[in-house]
């Protein structure tokens, strides 16, 4: 190829966050936001109150003498004080470290003092979290509670100040600067199963690309018309993103607060009406029996979103069946701002059997633009896109990681790509599946059983709660299949009912060489199941018991 580069002749625009929210304010400043309080009531307001706000943030962190790139740490649920802190503290150039309160306390320590906060916003909920670990995170200037004036608790943290005073003594005058638009604007930090968390550092330009992606109907399908209620957190990856989405959408946001629990989630529900819902399997499955116990439906919901881990086959049938409402799994990581793959209703589902959509609805979906993906072996060799071959999965694009936050470890990046940690199938429709997490993967006599898949169909028989899958050290096959599971109160269930359960739904060499109950389960601070102290627990059980 010959000849000079012709440049386009087109304005270098940054894309920041502060123009999300400057958008928001001026094309959609009716669309009402509503949070269920810390206080315990519920609060309403719109965008453009919250555009107001957002400003009285930046000129808060201005008074503090904050400067350009410090990190501005947040421990809140999903409600409007956060949403204005995902606008001011960014816009105004600082960083938002949004922080998992379901982390441990060393791990807690360990981030906050890794990231340098010098001021952490905190919810009521969670002051005690800061009062226990208080002494051991003197970096932090001071803390920022959540509440208003009357609400302002007793505490033992130093420098603790009310937010919703301080904010009142703010102007809400605030000229947004510009700078360059691959400046951090917010970090959150993985949770492992081993070893300290890692940081993940998002620019303004993935953050904000990411967004305009995760409009569409391929990916979230939010519009204007759109009333969507987020159980996803915003202290983890950002809520998915969708505070971003919904500024440049103008869809209504429904905050639960700190009401996670099935008749909390519904009673918003049934007062606000949204048309999407978004979350984890562990909260659906509350929400669920919720409806069950009353006898009613979910009337307006219309897609439900599904992340974090799969979604068994009951529950897909479970929306579809007794509430019409269409399951979608999306899939992604903290490293990928997190959205990689959405398996969202399309033309072609309309021409499969209900059975034969549910098998697809159980996959993770196809990339939305901006994501491109490949299976590997461990020579690194692409491997075919044919739904069957298993291989490691590689990820790249503008809103992927590319390294971590003060930390040299490149063990998970291969030439330009991310290594997931996934272990994955692609089909010839760029379908990709998640079999397992590569240190989860049961390699039995040679061929892989997907403990994932196993934990989904054991977890349909309706007097089992919560199912989990390890391989266990076998004589004759290197590893076999064990499944720890929670009955539900009052169940006589035995290993055998168990067993002849699965017998019509899984290979049969797949069957678990033996069933366990348990009271509980352990999970990750974003609540997957965590295996890691159970593979050493039980890693020789099929050996003693032989």
């Amino acid at each position: 190829m010959t000849g000079q580069l012709l440049v386009g002749q087109m304005m270098e625009r940054p894309l920041l966050i502060s123009g999300l929210i400057e958008h928001a304010e001026q094309t959609h400043p009716n669309t009402e936001i509503v949070s269920r309080r810390c206080e315990g009531d519920i609060h309403r307001y719109t965008m453009k109150d919250a555009a107001k706000r957002s400003r009285q943030v930046a000129n808060l962190l201005q008074r503090l003498n904050i400067a350009p790139g410090d990190r501005i740490a947040s421990l809140a649920w999903n409600g409007y004080r956060h949403f204005e802190l995902y606008f001011g503290v960014s816009g105004y150039g600082a960083v938002l470290h949004t922080i998992n309160p379901r982390l441990f306390a060393e791990q807690l320590v360990y981030i906050i003092n890794h990231a340098e906060d010098r001021y952490i916003f905190v919810d009521l909920t969670f002051v005690p979290l800061l009062e226990a670990i208080q002494e051991h995170i003197q970096g932090v200037e001071g803390f920022i509670v959540l509440c208003d004036e009357d609400k302002m608790p007793a505490t033992s943290l130093s420098n603790a100040q009310c937010y919703e005073t301080l904010l009142n003594n703010e102007s809400d005058v605030f000229a947004w600067p510009e700078f360059d638009e691959r400046a951090a604007a917010s970090m959150c930090y993985t949770s492992g199963t081993t070893g300290n968390p890692k940081g993940v550092l998002y620019s303004h330009r993935s953050t904000v690309i990411h967004a305009m992606a995760s409009v569409g109907e391929e990916a979230l399908g939010l519009a204007s018309t759109s009333c969507f209620l987020p159980v996803v957190p915003m202290f983890h990856v950002n809520a998915w993103g969708t505070p971003y989405s919904a500024a440049i959408t103008g869809a209504k946001q429904v905050f639960p607060g700190p009401g996670m629990d099935g008749a909390s989630l519904w009673e918003l529900i049934d007062a606000e009406q949204p048309d999407l819902l978004l979350g984890v399997p562990t909260v659906w499955l509350m929400l669920l029996n919720h409806m069950d116990s009353i006898g009613k439906k979910l009337e307006s919901v219309k897609n439900v979103v599904v992340g974090g881990s799969a979604a068994p086959m009951s529950m897909i049938r479970k929306f579809q069946e007794s509430h019409d409402a269409f399951l979608i799994h999306a899939w992604g990581m903290t490293e990928m701002s997190p959205i990689g793959t959405v398996n969202s209703h399309n033309n072609h589902m309309e021409s499969l059997s209900l059975e034969e959509r549910y098998q697809l609805q159980a996959k993770q979906g196809r990339p939305v633009y901006g994501v491109e993906m490949k299976i590997v072996n461990d020579a690194n060799e692409t491997l075919p896109r044919d739904g069957k071959t298993f291989g490691r999965l590689l990820v790249r694009g503008p809103w992927i990681i590319n390294g971590y936050y003060k930390n040299d470890d490149t063990s998970s990046f291969v030439d330009g790509w991310f290594d997931t940690g996934d272990v994955a199938t692609i089909d010839s429709n760029n379908y990709m599946t998640i079999v397992d997490r590569s240190k989860d993967v049961i390699k039995s006599g040679g061929e892989w059983i997907s403990s994932i898949d196993l934990e989904n169909a054991a977890v349909g028989h309706p007097e089992l709660v919560e199912c989990c899958v390890i391989g266990a050290r076998h004589a004759k096959w290197d590893e076999r299949p064990l499944l720890l599971a929670i009955r539900k109160p009052e169940s006589t269930i035995t290993e055998q009912d168990v067993l002849e359960y699965l017998s019509d739904k899984i290979a049969k060499w797949w069957l678990p060489d033996a069933v366990i109950f348990v009271d509980s389960l352990p999970h990750t601070a974003t609540g997957k199941l965590l295996k890691v102290d159970l593979r050493k627990e039980y890693e020789n059980f099929l050996l003693e018991t032989a």
